[in-house]
């Protein structure tokens, strides 16, 4: 039996639209920091089949999503092809650079199993237990998103790490950006093997670029992902979000990579996608998560008018961003409460 979520995915429009947030299971619930000190560290925790399972699992149990999104993170990709990975406390993702050729030289072409299985063995044990409704999704991040976190060894202001190499060492990049094109959808297809019933491609830093680039470095490389996934899981169910991206631009992503569903942030004119996309696809998205941390009236405004704005379109109500940690459990409790009108 499939769940409103992969309905509209599929193509059917519901007054109530499905619910999940990006970043549900994670540290605003208490359940989860309780799992998080049980595993060590992060990259710990994503690769315990056990705690992801039931990290994954603990916002539905709560909350009733329509969706889940396994517990795990974009650099899995380059701690997989030999990249060292680390999480500085309160300061994010560290990897080992990938600034130059004799660095470039270090990484594998080949994903490491025994790290990548724990990641599938996580998405079987999830799907399991999950209600039949309840849809599973698995990701990975855009080549492009990846590649400014693996030159830089963490995440900057305007990537422009990523973005000087880019100008400056052309073909270096392209090989970085081929390379996670290949890994990307080599850990896509395991995922849907595993039990995934769509995958999301977050490009969370693709709004940094000019037209050209973002035309080289995010919608060629996410083409080339969905293809190379379809091409082994042809009826594979895609979102692709290119976080800050302009509507052409978003465009351009969901043609040229067939997309199922396109997911926006909160800066995006809805209506404007809502009138430009239409039937073609789903919309996922886009509350601000600021309005969510605000709760009360002003989360109620924000949430009736998302959905005023989508009102006949193919929706999937999610946050424009993931939810941020100090949010409050009970206004992702009103929030939801207001979508499904209880």
């Amino acid at each position: 039996m499939s769940g409103k979520f992969l309905c509209v995915l599929d193509g059917e429009k519901f007054d109530v639209p499905p619910v999940w947030m990006m970043r549900q299971a994670g540290r605003y619930l208490p359940e989860y920091r309780e799992t998080r000190a049980k595993a060590g560290g992060f990259v710990d925790l994503c690769l315990d089949p056990d705690l992801a399972s039931e990290v994954t699992l603990q916002p539905i149990r709560r909350f009733g999503f329509d969706a889940a999104i396994i517990f795990s993170d974009i650099l899995i990709v380059p701690y997989a092809l030999g990249a060292k990975l680390w999480f500085e406390e309160s300061e994010g993702p560290r990897l080992e650079p990938v600034a130059n050729a004799a660095n470039f030289g270090k990484l594998s072409d080949q994903l490491d199993g025994k790290i990548t299985s724990r990641v599938y063995e996580a998405l079987a044990k999830t799907k399991a237990a999950l209600p039949k409704e309840t849809g599973l999704i698995g990701f990975c991040g855009a080549p492009w998103t990846v590649a400014t976190y693996l030159v830089a060894g963490r995440g900057t202001e305007d990537q422009a790490p990523a973005r000087l190499l880019a100008m400056q060492e052309p073909e270096l990049f392209r090989k970085i950006i081929d390379r996670l094109v290949d890994s990307s959808a080599e850990h896509l297809i395991g995922q849907l093997k595993a039990g995934a019933d769509a995958v999301q491609i977050f490009d969370t830093w693709s709004g940094v670029l000019d037209p050209a680039s973002f035309e080289r470095w995010c919608v060629k490389p996410v083409a080339k992902i969905a293809e190379k996934v379809r091409s082994v899981v042809p009826n594979a169910r895609i979102i692709v979000f290119p976080k800050g991206a302009s509507l052409d631009g978003i465009e351009a992503v969901a043609k040229q990579s067939s997309a199922n569903a396109i997911s926006i942030d909160w800066i995006t004119d809805r209506k404007e996608c809502a009138v430009r996309f239409g039937d073609k696809l789903a919309i996922q998205g886009n509350l601000d998560p600021l309005a969510l941390l605000a709760g009360g009236k002003a989360l109620d405004q924000a949430v009736d008018k998302v959905l005023a704005d989508f009102k006949g379109a193919r929706h999937i109500f999610n946050l424009g961003h993931g939810i941020r940690k100090e949010t409050p459990v009970e206004h992702v409790e009103r929030m939801i409460a207001r979508v499904r009108k209880n």
